[in-house]
């Protein structure tokens, strides 16, 4: 029995959900041995085998829907309608990876002297999945979707505040059929996870979460010499021009700034805008987000629910505070709400400058901020005046050009135009600078944890 035990809180109301026991030095062990014997067994099954496998997952997922979505909703906040969303998400991308993984993955012939060359994709053996609790779904999944398909055996490490849904996760595999030990959930401590990556037998890991914690991965797993990809953290640009349709641009910006409550690394974080529609865009933005409720995330009507963590809403709090002390006005909201749980008020804050926690500083949570920009140039040094690059959206009625902006000038790995930052199996997800490197999803994603294997036979 452990020592010790990780407990799930409802952010709605404070009150503990369940308490879990944390996993001994023994399981863990036990598990890694478990994991490493399932993938010798699983690298050898064809590619359709593997798809196969991945369509199973995906129809529990479906057929427990409402149960996982309820979980994710009462363990982190999300409000309902938005988990069940995740879920199917999760089971969209395990479709797609069945199907286009063959195609990923199958070798290819290439001209050479030859009497035939090829390269061949080939699993690397176990990997270790470290996910934060803000899409305690989508974030797995996305990371096993290839990562099963290309051979590869996964270990979870999930954030300890959702450890229920990782404990579901496990279950949702194993009433798939999967092969004993091809995914397992470990519910360790952080302070574990360096130990982890140190173990032979676990050949690369992944990553989604802060940038200070995806640091000490990269230390460890670069200090064993281990593959990793990191999906960091990220303070989104949404550059709204002045030829932009104001009435599109403000709908999306709202949008994507209080999806997930705000708690997304591409949310978007810095509305920056031209001057000469920066009055119209403020105007029109306060008007929505003066007006925008929130609730019990359990509430259909509600899109809006608590934080993740006291802890996140009091860290997210003190940083709008220090920008108003800045000189960033406050618009609306800025405030702790009565009564329990970890609501925040939807919050804008305008006058926003450099040097201003609000400028530089990620703000993990449902608050809006307003930077003037002198011209399209000037917004554009100041999207980039960032240390993350995740992503990053344009707003403008003439597409060609905010389309060469988006690909030439816009410095980050995801870049959209009159829409927004959203991750999507069939393209490449990722960030450049402090947003971490590697790709998810897309066929890049399909291609990050294998052996590009050379082939030549004369």
């Amino acid at each position: 029995m452990s020592e010790t035990s990780f407990f799930s809180i409802n952010p709605a109301d404070g009150k503990q959900i369940a308490a879990y026991p944390t996993h001994s030095d023994a399981h863990v062990q036990k598990s890694v041995k478990q994991a490493t014997k399932a993938f010798e067994a699983w690298r050898n099954n064809t590619l359709r085998e593997r798809a196969t496998l991945l369509l199973h997952i995906a129809k529990v997922l479906r057929e427990q829907k409402e149960k996982l979505a309820l979980l994710a909703t009462r363990e982190m906040g999300k409000p309902v309608t938005q988990s069940r969303d995740e879920v199917e998400k999760c089971a969209k991308t395990l479709e797609f990876y069945a199907q286009e993984g063959p195609k990923f993955l199958a070798d290819e012939i290439v001209a050479t002297d030859a009497l035939k060359s090829y390269v061949s994709y080939q699993p690397l053996g176990v990997v270790l999945a470290v996910m934060p609790w803000n899409f305690p779904y989508w974030q797995v999944f996305r990371a096993m979707a290839p990562i099963l398909m290309a051979g590869n055996a996964m270990i979870l490490k999930h954030a300890s505040n959702v450890s229920g849904c990782a404990l579901a996760i496990e279950e949702v595999l194993k009433k798939a059929v999967a092969p004993k030990g091809l995914f397992q959930t470990l519910l360790l401590p952080s302070a574990k996870v360096a130990d982890l990556i140190a173990v032979p037998e676990i050949s690369a890991v992944t990553f989604t979460g802060s940038t200070f914690a995806g640091r000490k991965i990269a230390e460890a797993a670069g200090r064993n010499l281990k593959k990793q990809v990191l999906e960091l953290g990220g303070s989104d640009a949404y550059i709204v021009l002045e030829d932009a349709d104001m009435t599109l641009a403000v709908d999306t910006c709202f949008n994507a700034r209080l999806v997930n409550t705000g708690q997304s690394c591409l949310a978007a974080k810095r509305f920056v805008v031209v001057k000469s529609v920066r009055k119209e865009f403020e105007k029109m933005m306060l008007t929505k987000m003066g007006a925008a409720t929130f609730g019990s995330p359990q509430d259909i009507n509600n899109k809006i629910g608590p934080m993740a963590r006291i802890d996140l809403r009091e860290e997210l709090h003190q940083q709008v505070l220090r920008s108003i002390d800045a000189g960033a006005k406050l618009l609306c909201g800025g405030y702790l709400p009565d009564g329990a749980g970890a609501f925040y008020p939807p919050t804008l804050l305008t006058n926003v400058k450099k040097g201003m926690a609000a400028y530089s500083e990620e703000l993990f949570g449902p608050v809006g901020v307003i930077i003037e920009a002198k011209d399209e140039q000037d917004a554009l040094r100041i999207a980039n005046d960032s240390e993350y690059g995740l992503g990053g959206a344009l707003f403008s009625k003439n597409k060609r050009h905010a389309e060469r902006l988006a690909a030439t000038q816009l410095d980050a790995g995801n870049c959209f135009v009159n829409s927004p930052v959203h991750s999507d199996a069939r393209l490449p997800f990722g960030g450049i600078k402090n947003s971490g490197y590697g790709r998810e999803l897309g066929i890049f994603g399909a291609r990050e944890f294998v052996n590009i294997k050379t082939v030549f036979i004369q």
